[in-house]
């Protein structure tokens, strides 16, 4: 349990910065199509003609949620699930800031831009650059809380150049290309997330990508990624830069923008010390089947050499199936249903936690997970998802664990979980 000193402290921060940003936005003009509640408040601050001249745009949300685990686990954590990985626990996932020049990849000259990203929350942890254990970027922020951190998820520099249709180049820190599900939580249909994204996947890079439509169907992404222990996965700045893993993918939708194909993938060594290779790819495939029915096929599979203490190598694949339904322009249902194969007992930790000390590891072994939920809209700034969530392992007791004093060894190889979240957008 926290300190309730901490917790006061922890209060006072989230609420000074709401209040810094409401005070820095009084006298703003009035937008027109008020999309987040400061614009519904008449204070949005990107309204202003200060941020309209530099071509800003101020952002950000809170998340935040709770989960309830019919095992009740003595160590109040949900096994391998994350981000929602707290059992009976309020949970402030994220208090999210942004501020972004987007670069105008339509037009026939230069132009400069960028993004910087802050989040204070439980999921800092995941999102934090810890792929370089040594690093300084985002580590270790605050050395007070069990659960509650900051992350800087994004910082980088961006630049389209009007060669051909337009190259666009990220330079600096950004998240991954690679996958379907992503950190930030309006971008996702439900509150808990898949095994391939927390344990098949990277979160960020640091490096540089570039991208070009060769036409408006097909898009290809290219770049080099450094800085990280874990073949260029969540690297920070100053440390394991004389290591460089590839990055890319190519993309295709269609005409009528109904279907997409990504192809996505990540090759390098494993670090400066470690020569051996580290690759992963990710294929996701988006089609609607029909007005307001859209279903999504994942397919990863990632590749370790040499992974293991006795020299063997390791491999993890999954799939998932999406499928939602919107009822109404405020509501929809959604259905997902995942198999992710931790082949070598090597990716899959429980609790999935960065930084628990004496976290088990359960052992090669299937896990599969089928969640269904609601996505609920009555403004555009609010949105509520409460989700049903059942996940077993064949091979593996990877739930129902008893804390750090039993070396958070799990009883049981299966669990049931309810959780219900709320997304407020500025």
């Amino acid at each position: 349990m926290y300190k309730n000193s901490s917790k006061i402290r922890m209060g006072r921060v989230a609420l000074g910065v709401l209040a810094a940003v409401f005070a820095a936005s009084v006298g703003a003009e009035e937008a027109s199509e008020p999309t987040g509640l400061l614009g519904y408040m008449g204070a949005d601050v990107n309204d202003t003609q200060f941020m309209k001249n530099l071509g800003l745009q101020f952002g950000g949300w809170i998340n935040a949620g709770i989960t309830y685990n019919a095992n009740e686990p003595a160590g109040r954590f949900n096994g391998p699930v994350t981000f929602n990985d707290r059992a009976s626990e309020f949970q402030l996932n994220q208090l999210y800031f942004y501020l972004q020049r987007a670069v105008n990849t339509e037009g026939d000259s230069w132009d400069f831009g960028g993004r910087f990203d802050f989040m204070f929350g439980t999921d800092a942890q995941f999102t934090q650059a810890y792929g370089s254990p040594r690093g300084h970027w985002d580590l270790r922020l605050m050395n007070e809380e069990r659960f509650y951190d900051i992350a800087l998820p994004q910082a980088y520099f961006e630049i389209f150049a009007p060669f051909g249709n337009g190259i666009t180049a990220k330079i600096g820190h950004f998240y991954t290309i690679i996958g379907n599900e992503v950190v930030t939580a309006p971008d996702n249909f439900f509150y808990s997330h898949a095994y391939t994204m927390q344990y098949g996947e990277p979160f960020t890079h640091t490096g540089v990508l570039l991208s070009y439509p060769i036409d408006q169907n097909w898009t290809i992404t290219a770049g080099g990624v450094t800085g990280s222990d874990t073949g260029g996965w969540d690297g920070a700045w100053d440390k394991g830069l004389g290591n460089w893993a590839g990055i890319g993918g190519v993309t295709w939708t269609s005409d009528g923008k109904g279907t997409s194909v990504a192809v996505t993938g990540t090759t390098g060594e494993t670090s400066e010390q470690d020569h051996n290779n580290w690759s992963m790819y990710s294929i996701v495939i988006k089609h609607d089947i029909m007005e307001g029915l859209h279903y999504t096929f994942q397919h990863d599979h990632g590749f370790q050499n040499k992974a293991k203490e006795d020299g063997q190598d390791a491999t993890w694949y999954g799939i998932n199936n999406y499928l939602t339904y919107d009822l109404t322009d405020e509501l929809a249902v959604g259905l997902r249903a995942e198999w992710f194969r931790d082949d070598d007992g090597v990716r899959v930790f429980s609790p999935g936690r960065p930084g628990v000390v004496g976290a088990s590891v359960p052992g090669p072994s299937s896990y599969y997970a089928f969640t269904a939920g609601l996505n609920w809209k009555p403004v555009n700034w609010l949105m509520v998802r409460p989700n049903v969530r059942y996940d077993w392992a064949d091979k593996a007791d990877a739930y129902d664990n008893a804390g750090g004093a039993a070396s958070f060894a799990g009883k049981k190889s299966d669990q049931f979980l309810f959780s219900t979240d709320v997304v407020i957008t500025f």
